[in-house]
This record gives structure tokens, C-alpha cells and sequence, in this order.
């Protein structure tokens, strides 16, 4: 039997009772495991493992394998990591990412949850996906994506992340960026008026797009929407309940793309607000609408009128509530 996946947890310390292991590893293209990992498997991985393609590495407080970089230099074609730092452990950091520059080529895929301690980030030329879970504990600010100039990114999904350095990165790409997803992270109207002409003026590609919209600065997402003319899907934040949604359906009927029917809010309009934007998207392609927040009582409004215009053909599909990816339509 050959493996192609591998998870290895903490308690995991039994490879060798595994009739054929080295024959069993070889063909392992994704392994996910801790940085304390028993010395005995490690080696074992080391010896076997020559074909990894995407890693997982869970970085522990203490008790670092410091060998896990000869499994990580030992790969012929790594092409996605994943870099799971439990706590700041900036030494053993420093050796890992420098390990990894040996893949520089290769790597297409990366995902952090705290900044970088070395300039790792510059090294990958051909990285397409940049994935930041950040924690707000550890990291107050990223810097070293201010100067970051990556021209092949074509995925950028962000979570409480300040919104200044991503600004600077959205103008360093090469308009492939085509999914940016911008969560969990509060920032004031100059900044999401800043964030917003970032995106309109350099990711003429866009087809998925999660992000904070003030009031105020509807306007500017109007200039997004005309410049993204192949926008599929968009996730609108919002603040509060006093949101112009009048305005925001105006822009959104009158200046979307034909592509661009499916619209997910994380606020409730007003019915009457909702109602003139089913009316005036009549004669478009039925939209996918999603709402997520919990449905209450007072909301059986709102289902009836969704279902009027299900059957009218405004609305093709709806939903509403709390669990949900961000763009389930890809």
C-alpha cells in the first residue's frame, strides 16, 4: 500500500511498527506534523520522504526537532507550505524559513500566521497564493510586506492583518491577483478609501472579493466595480446598521458587470431597501444571495419576500446564517 497523505500528531511514535514503512512513505505528497516530532520518525521521514509537495508544520513552544530542516531541504518540489507557529519562538523561526529558501522556485503556495522573522517572503518569485492568519497577540504590525513585491501573486486571503502594509502590496502585484480576501481587521475611512483605489487601480483580474466597505466610500467601490469587469462574487462587510444600503444597491445594479451576480452581506438591509434592489435587478442573471447572521423571528419578512422573487426568477439561490465559506460558488 502506498500513502500519499500523512498526519502526524504529537502521541505519534510508532512508525517502525508499520510493515514496509519506507516503501509505505515514499510516495507521501502532503505531511502535516509538529515541530517535536520523535527523532526516530523524523529520521525515517528523512530517508523516505523525497516527493513532499505541500507541508504542514505545527511550530511548538519548546523541544524544537532542529532536524526537521534536513526533511525540508530534502524535498524535490515543495510547493505549499503551511507555517503554524504556536508560539514566538524567533531562533528556531530564523532556521526554518531560511530552509525553505532552497525552494524559493518551486514554492506557489505559502501560509503564515504571524509575520516572518527573515525576508523569506521576498525570496518566493513565482508565489500565486498568500494566506495570513494573523493573531492579534503577537503581531501589532507587518512591516514586511510594505517593500513586498510579488508579480505572480493571484491569491491574497488576509485575516486581522493592518490594512496599511496590504494596501502597499495590492500596488506591488501584477494585476494577477483574481480572489483577495480582506477579514477581521478594523481600520478607519481614510484607510478603506486608500485599500478600495488600491484594488480598482491595479487588479483589473478580480473575480472574488471579501472586504470592509464604509459609507462613505461607495463611491470608490463603484470605481472598483467598473474597473473589475470580471468580478464574480463579492462579500461586503459592514459596521452597523445605519449603513446606506440605498446607495450601495444603486451602484450595485447599475455599474456590476454581467458576470457578477452573486452578493454575500454580513448585515441585514431593510426590506424596503432589498425590495427596490430585487425590482431593478429585474431583466439581469438571477443573483445568489447570502446573509450572514443568525435568523430571527422578526426576519419572516424577509424569507417571504426572497421567496417572491425566487419564483419571479430575480433570485436563484439564498441563504442566511452563520456558517458558511467565503465564496462557496467557486
Amino acid at each position: 500500500m502506498k500513502f500519499t497523505h500523512l498526519y502526524i500528531h504529537q502521541k505519534f511514535g510508532k512508525i517502525n511498527l508499520i510493515h514496509g514503512a519506507e516503501s509505505c512513505f515514499s510516495r507521501i505528497e502532503f505531511l502535516s506534523f509538529s515541530s517535536d516530532i520523535n527523532d526516530t520518525i523524523l529520521s525515517k521521514l528523512i530517508e523516505t520522504c523525497k516527493s513532499i509537495k505541500k507541508l504542514e508544520l505545527i511550530i511548538r513552544a519548546n523541544n524544537h526537532n532542529y532536524r526537521v530542516v534536513k526533511l525540508i531541504e530534502a524535498q524535490k518540489k515543495l510547493f505549499n507550505v503551511c507555517l503554524v507557529p504556536l508560539r514566538n519562538n524567533d531562533p528556531f523561526r530564523n532556521i526554518l524559513e531560511n530552509s525553505l529558501v532552497k525552494h524559493a522556485n518551486t514554492i506557489q503556495y505559502f501560509k503564515i500566521t504571524e509575520r516572518p522573522t527573515t525576508n523569506i517572503l521576498s525570496s518566493f518569485v513565482n508565489l500565486k497564493g498568500l494566506e495570513i492568519d494573523s493573531d492579534y497577540y503577537f503581531n501589532s504590525e507587518w512591516k514586511c510586506l510594505k517593500n513586498l513585491s510579488l508579480f505572480s501573486l493571484q491569491i491574497l486571503k488576509t485575516s486581522r492583518v493592518p490594512i496599511n502594509p496590504l494596501t502597499d502590496l495590492i500596488k506591488n502585484t501584477n494585476g494577477f491577483l483574481f480572489e483577495i480576501i480582506i477579514d477581521d481587521i478594523h481600520h478607519n475611512e481614510v484607510d478603506n478609501k486608500r485599500i478600495i483605489q488600491a484594488i480598482s487601480q491595479n487588479c483589473s483580474n478580480l473575480k472574488y472579493l471579501k472586504l470592509f466597505v464604509r459609507s462613505n466610500n461607495i463611491v470608490e467601490f463603484e470605481t472598483l466595480l467598473i474597473n473589475c469587469q470580471y468580478l464574480k462574487g463579492v462579500y461586503i462587510l459592514l459596521s452597523d446598521n445605519y449603513f446606506k444600503w440605498g446607495k450601495l444597491f444603486k451602484i450595485l445594479t447599475k455599474s456590476s458587470s454581467t458576470s457578477l451576480f452573486r452578493f454575500k452581506f454580513n448585515l441585514l438591509p431593510r426590506i424596503k431597501s432589498l425590495k427596490w434592489f430585487f425590482d431593478n435587478w429585474k431583466g439581469r442573471h438571477p443573483m445568489f444571495l447570502q446573509f450572514i447572521k443568525e435568523l430571527e423571528y422578526m426576519e419572516e419578512d424577509l424569507i417571504g419576500l426572497v421567496e417572491k422573487y425566487k419564483v419571479e426568477g430575480v433570485v436563484k439561490k439564498f441563504d442566511i446564517g452563520c456558517y458558511y465559506q467565503d465564496f462557496e460558488w467557486i
